[in-house]
């Protein structure tokens, strides 16, 4: 769960970043995309060591 809600909120930063700095709808679904695979990474591996100390 915590990984997609890193997806979720990725999404959703990426999507509002590049719609803040005027791009096309592509430019959004590009930086909505990305982030949103880098917060998922990042919440998988918080998630791991959670698992691992718990």
């Amino acid at each position: 769960m915590i990984v997609l809600a890193g997806f979720g909120i990725g999404v959703l930063w990426g999507g509002l970043l590049a719609r803040r700095r005027k791009g096309n709808r592509f430019d959004i679904a590009q930086y909505a995309l990305s982030f949103g695979i880098a917060f998922a990474l990042l919440a998988l591996f918080v998630s791991i060591f959670i698992d691992r100390m718990a």
